[in-house]
């Protein structure tokens, strides 16, 4: 494994890119925020609105893929009230147990913002039967969940009209991935890897899953596409996951403080709403050798939050240390004795990362606070 020489984002994530320096192409990304004229952009952004505004008359106008989190808040807040937009907000429920800020943020944004929000609550006795499938053959147990998140608010502004489809921050573009394009489209989102599609054929196979189960995640049909304008918010505005939380503190958004101190993460904001899908998230450590500590101690150095000298310590506390409370919601959901949940991890560790030590722990070969 290589570290970028800025951050502390190795060349195992999917689709990242580093130059010759070694600075990797998130970290390129951000440095190439002071050559954009941030002023056009807005103006880019309000001539977008201008075309779509009031285009149902007195109805909604554009749509809004939220979760309740610190970004949905910025979203909703920049469309409604500085944009003057009629939007309706389209969300997903994972249906693991919630945590209470995750109870209180998504009843927040709707009362303080004054938004309806139409969720989907999927199939639960499927998602079980998905989850397990996905997680013991691809390692991916919230699959489903993903793939609904994607695609389920196209399929939504389609049916109300709503062209104008508004999603945060360009994953790729913005930390490192596959779908690396700097562009305000985000028709080509279901690229970025988070949610990659499986062949239905072979998730037919699986007892009691059928055509109809799958229906909502089957993306849109190019012609279908074509009618959408899906657009990330990053693209027009210089993206911070950690202004965006202080913003949303001050429209009543709650994080984790005084309910749960993750033993996997940095910080206490991010993808709050359940304990159970972060083993989803932590999933990227045994397979690609870092998880969601780095992920946010690259953003904060970044963002000239965190040196990157502390952010390795960071990273070394937390970031193989998959939290007991994640491990209890997820396999309570499933199904899964501990045993039979670890015994799954064990054999998705990348050996060409990993090594096990004499105790038959798990220990990167190359690991970032070694680095010369």
């Amino acid at each position: 494994m290589k570290y970028c020489k800025k951050c502390v984002m190795p060349d195992t994530r999917p689709g990242i890119k580093f130059n010759e320096e070694g600075i990797c192409s998130a970290c390129q990304s951000y440095e190439r925020r002071k050559e954009i004229d941030w002023e056009k952009r807005y103006k880019e952004l309000e001539a977008l609105c201008d075309k779509y505004r009031g285009m149902n008359g007195d109805s909604f106008d554009c749509a809004i893929a939220v979760s309740g989190g610190k970004d949905s808040h910025y979203q909703v807040y920049l469309m409604k009230e500085v944009m003057k937009m009629n939007p309706i907000l389209f969300s997903v429920e994972d249906n693991f147990e919630m945590t209470e800020a995750g109870k209180h943020n998504l009843k927040n944004i709707s009362e303080e913002f004054g938004c309806p929000i139409i969720s989907l609550k999927p199939d639960i006795k499927a998602q079980k039967k998905l989850m397990r499938y996905t997680f013991e053959k691809y390692g991916k147990p919230t699959w489903f969940i993903d793939r609904l998140i994607y695609t389920y608010p196209m399929h939504m502004a389609l049916k109300f009209n709503t062209p104008l489809l508004v999603y945060g921050e360009n994953v790729s573009f913005e930390y490192g991935g596959s779908d690396y394009e700097e562009t305000y489209s985000a028709k080509n989102q279901l690229s970025n890897g988070v949610a990659s599609d499986i062949d239905i054929n072979e998730l037919l196979k699986i007892d009691g899953i059928t055509k109809q189960v799958l229906d909502l995640t089957k993306a849109p049909s190019f012609d279908e596409l074509n009618k959408l304008d899906p657009m990330y918010v990053s693209y027009f505005m210089p993206w911070n996951s950690y202004a965006n939380y202080n913003f949303a503190k001050t429209r009543g958004f709650h994080d984790l403080a005084h309910e749960w101190d993750r033993t996997h993460h940095i910080e206490n904001f991010d993808q709050i709403d359940s304990r159970a899908y972060l083993v989803h998230s932590w999933l990227k450590y045994p397979k690609f050798g870092h998880a969601s500590a780095t992920d946010y101690a690259a953003r904060f150095v970044r963002y000239g939050i965190l040196s990157r000298k502390t952010a390795i310590k960071l990273v070394k506390k937390h970031d193989h240390a998959l939290d007991v409370n994640c491990v209890r919601d997820f396999i309570n959901f499933a199904g899964y004795t501990e045993s039979e949940f670890w015994e799954i991890i064990n054999k998705l560790y990348n050996k060409d990362l990993f090594e096990k030590n004499i105790f038959g722990e798990w220990n990167l070969k190359t690991p970032i606070w070694n680095e010369k």
